[in-house]
């Protein structure tokens, strides 16, 4: 029951954390004069990424590689299997053109790369400073070529007083490492409970919990209509997962490979590729695409849970 309790409410601890930082850290940066463009590019994707980042963190620092990683994997897998798979089988995704040229084949190379610097077994400090310079010039870039383009990202500018946006980032903040640390304790307690490896907890439990936010928004904007922003949002999401949580946790603190299986690295880079013929084809994302994806998810989820009980 401890063990439940400490999962569901570390859970719920990392969602509002997330939640309270990215509203007053953009309530602060629009009274700065910050574009809302570079808002949406860095606080809050570093918002929808924060609950990764601090269980990756903390299972990392903990010893818990396994979890870090399988976190981190699983995230990417549950994003199109399972959110961009729900979204479309709710209302057809329409897909912008820049999607298919530029950010989908970028996804794909970032997760090639991934996988080679996990050749060696592990991902260390060099591995991680790389990822996290790769991450700075997507960024910039994104910057200049929406600024080229014309699209400029509009975000509702809060009403928040200084002080109310500065205690919102520090609540923020330490929901974060609170609720990281209650949730990685649950997941961790779990898996020496019913002898499952820590890799397999990452990939399925953890993955799924710090994916919910993103599964919820993405289910909304389906509803009203919107589902487009769910494919720019997974792709997104799935960018900044290894660019940043595990290019941050990497610097500071060596992220082994153990226990990862071909199987688990094969499946996010089968859906990332598959996602490029479903984006391109008609400009959409059919119901019977994301049909497709979410039993590829189910599959695996399945072999998964098959795996630990054997």
């Amino acid at each position: 029951m401890l063990i439940f309790l400490s999962i569901v409410g570390g859970f719920l601890i990392l969602t509002i954390g997330a939640e309270a930082l990215v509203r007053g850290a953009s309530a602060i940066a629009l009274r700065l004069g910050v574009t809302p463009l570079i808002i949406g590019l860095t606080i809050v994707a570093f918002g929808t990424s924060a609950p990764e980042l601090a269980v990756s963190l903390k299972s990392a620092l903990a010893g818990s590689s396994g979890i870090a990683l399988g976190n981190v994997i699983g995230s990417n897998i549950a994003n199109i299997g399972l959110i961009l798979a729900i979204t479309a089988i709710i209302r057809p995704i329409e897909v912008q053109s820049q999607i298919v040229k530029r950010d989908i084949p970028l996804m794909i190379a970032v997760t090639l790369l991934f996988g080679g610097l996990l050749l060696d077994g592990e991902l260390d400090i060099a591995d991680g400073t790389a990822l996290s310079l790769l991450l700075v010039a997507y960024l910039v870039y994104g910057y200049y070529d929406a600024k080229k383009t014309g699209e400029v990202e509009e975000l509702p500018e809060g009403n928040y007083t200084p002080i109310i946006s500065a205690i919102l980032i520090v609540v923020g903040i330490g929901m974060l490492i609170g609720g990281g640390i209650l949730f990685v304790d649950g997941a961790v307690d779990l898996a020496r409970k019913f002898g499952i490896s820590e890799i397999i907890i990452g990939l399925t439990v953890v993955a799924i919990g710090t994916s919910m936010p993103e599964l919820a928004t993405s289910v909304v904007a389906a509803l009203k209509g919107e589902s487009d922003i769910a494919i720019g949002s997974v792709v997104g999401s799935n960018l900044f997962n290894i660019l940043s949580v595990l290019g941050i946790t990497a610097i500071i603190h060596p992220i082994s490979a153990d226990g990862l299986e071909l199987v688990d690295f094969s499946t996010m880079l089968g859906l990332s590729l598959l996602m490029l013929p479903f984006a391109y084809t008609g400009k959409i994302i059919s119901r019977m695409e994301g049909v497709v994806l979410l039993i590829i998810y189910l599959a695996y989820t399945s072999y998964l849970v098959s795996e630990a009980v054997t």
